[in-house]
Order: C-alpha cells, then structure tokens, then sequence
C-alpha cells in the first residue's frame, strides 16, 4: 500500500521526497533564514553590545526557528517535528542542562585535581549575559537545529542511525577547525565526544531538547562558570582561571574539549546515552534493508 501510494506521486515529489535531497533543500532554508536574520542586525550597530546580541538573537532564532515550523518540518516523505512541546519536553530540556553541566564539571573537577586547572581569583561577570547569549544560547540551538534536526535526522532516513552518527559527528568535528587554537587533534576530539552524545541523544529522544539543553549547558559551564576556553574561544567566568600543563591535559589553548579528560568523561556519557538508545530499539536500519510492507491481494 506504500509504495502505491508513493508512485502514484508526481515524479518532482518522489524526487523531493528522497532523503538526501530533502536534507539539501532544509539546508538551504536553514542557511537562508540565518543570512536575512544577519543581514537584518546589521543596523543594530548603535545600540549597546548586550542588547545588541540578545535582539540579534531573538531576530536569528526567532526566523529560523519560523523557517523550520513552517517549511522544513513539512518536507519529506515521512514529515515530523524535533522541536514539538509534549509533556516530555520541559523534562528533557531540564536533564539536557543538567547533564551538560555535570559534564563539563565533572572534567574540570579532574583537571583540578591532576593540578591543570587552577582558580587564580574572582571572575568577571559584565559580559555574562553578552557570553550566554553567544556561546550557549545561540551555539545550542542553531548548531543542534543544523547538525541533528537536519542532517542528522536525513541521513539516518536514508543510511541508517550509524552512518548519520559517524557522518554528522566528523562534520561537527570538522567544522570547529576554524575555531582559534584548534588543531587536527581538537576536531577528532569534537567528533567523537560531542559527535557521539549529541547523536546517541537524539537518537534516544527522537527530538531536540534533550540535545539542546546538552549543548547549551556544556558551553555555558565551561566558559561562563568555569573560565575555560569554549572550542578556542576565550571567556569570562563566574571565577579567573589558569590552564597549564601538558597539551594532553589541558587542551593546548583548545579547552578541555581537546583534552583527553574531556574526550574520556563526555566520551562515557555519550557511550552509556547510545546504550540506552539500542536498548529501546531506537536504531534505525538503512532505508535499502528496511523490511517493505506487503502490498494488499486482491
């Protein structure tokens, strides 16, 4: 009966409807939307910085998040929304916060115990909200919305969950080698243990909170209590502290994401998120050894 239904689909529609090419359509969407939020703010440029960043945020959340209810959750042949409010929501969002927090402490907490990370006094807090806004908030949904909502979310349509983990987890990896002091060893360390638990936790989930709320706290922890770099990016925590030690340790500038006790301690999470995903059946077989329905006899 489905695959009546989809040939008696016009020929454009079957070739819409096709995984990867409805992956590259959502991201054309995606990127446009971002471009006119940006090109939008550009004549914010008179007001003060932190009001600046928080309207540039609304505007550019505000309009993507418009492109993917109004457009992108409407495409393909089996159309869904990642970002629907259920009772389950606020729940997920929560422990994703909290998760990405206790993360991120924890790997501080054992880099301050091998003498890498040390507290050497008070932080400063003028540009907490400026920092909230521009590395967790922003980072956690635009990011998140792009690599799982999208990508993610296609490429498992059409090669199964573990090929979308391996490919958006090297893409996520790659696309941070821009950042400031990231090295080849950073990107391997973003793909495997960010890659890993934030695909394994959508994978679980079949949404975006969870995911989201991870991303956003582990950000928001590492730079905004702790006073680490967040992906080479420096920033002002609740307290001022020094990293040194062996690049090994102490990320070489990266922060801890480059670490190997940031790539031990998120690499765990992300291994136990996956073994609670194949628990509940939540892998998701290529589309060429999904079992087809048999069609209706006559």
């Amino acid at each position: 009966m489905t695959e009546q239904v989809q040939s008696a689909k016009p020929l454009w529609r079957r070739i819409a409807d096709f995984p990867l090419v409805t992956m590259v359509i959502a991201a054309v969407i995606f990127m446009a939307a971002t471009a006119i939020g940006i090109a939008i703010g550009k004549p914010l440029e008179p007001m003060g910085q932190p009001e600046r960043a928080i309207v540039r945020a609304v505007i550019n959340i505000g309009l993507v998040l418009a492109a993917y209810k109004f457009l992108i959750v409407r495409l393909g042949a089996q159309p869904h929304d990642d970002l629907k409010w259920t009772n389950k929501s606020g729940r997920e969002l929560g422990l994703g916060l909290l998760a990405g927090f206790a993360i991120m402490a924890l790997a501080v907490g054992i880099a301050a115990a091998l003498g890498v990370y040390r507290i050497i006094g008070p932080g400063d807090t003028s540009t907490l909200v400026l920092e909230l806004v521009g590395t967790a908030i922003i980072p956690g949904f635009m990011e998140e919305l792009f690599f799982r909502g999208i990508l993610f979310r296609w490429v498992e349509e059409f090669g199964g969950s573990w090929l979308a983990l391996l490919l958006t987890s090297a893409l996520f990896g790659a696309a941070h080698l821009g950042n400031p002091n990231a090295t080849w060893f950073a990107a391997f360390c973003i793909a495997i243990e960010a890659g890993l638990l934030l695909g394994a936790a959508y994978m679980l989930t079949r949404s975006l909170w969870l995911v989201m709320g991870l991303h956003a706290a582990w950000n928001f922890t590492q730079g905004e209590i702790f006073d680490v770099n967040v992906s080479g990016i420096d920033e002002h925590g609740l307290v001022t502290a020094q990293m040194s030690g062996p690049p090994l340790l102490s990320g070489n500038g990266f922060g801890l994401e480059a670490s190997v006790i940031g790539l031990t301690v998120a690499t765990a999470a992300g291994l136990w998120i996956l073994w609670l995903a194949i628990r509940q059946r939540q892998v998701v077989a290529p589309m060429w050894a999904r079992p087809k329905l048999a069609e209706p006899t006559a």
